[in-house]
């Protein structure tokens, strides 16, 4: 983690970019350091509000959304359009960080 700051992210982003390949073995690093947010049906209920109010069916990205909301936690992104649309959809805040 950079300047004090937790890494964690949700079980849905895990599913998405893992694929076991040897060639993963800077993202299995990466990981190690992480808290996986398991999601549950309070976030994939919210998660589907948020898809539904932004007009989207990205439930990856809502669930990213609507966990670093509940853990107050920034998000490290290089592509934080979708993101912020369903964040404001849901009126939440959302702190976006570059990679």
């Amino acid at each position: 983690p950079g300047a004090g700051i937790g890494r964690a992210g949700a079980v849905v982003v895990l599913a998405q970019v893992w694929r076991g390949a040897p060639g993963q073995a800077l993202l299995s690093r990466v990981l190690a350091g992480c808290d996986i947010a398991a999601t549950g049906e309070r976030t994939a209920r919210a998660a589907g509000v948020a898809c539904g109010r932004a007009k989207t069916s990205d439930i990856v990205d809502a669930v990213v959304v609507i966990t670093a909301m509940r853990l107050g936690a920034p998000v490290v992104t290089d592509d934080p359009t979708d993101l912020r649309q369903l964040a404001d959809s849901v009126g939440a805040p959302l702190v976006v960080r570059a990679p």
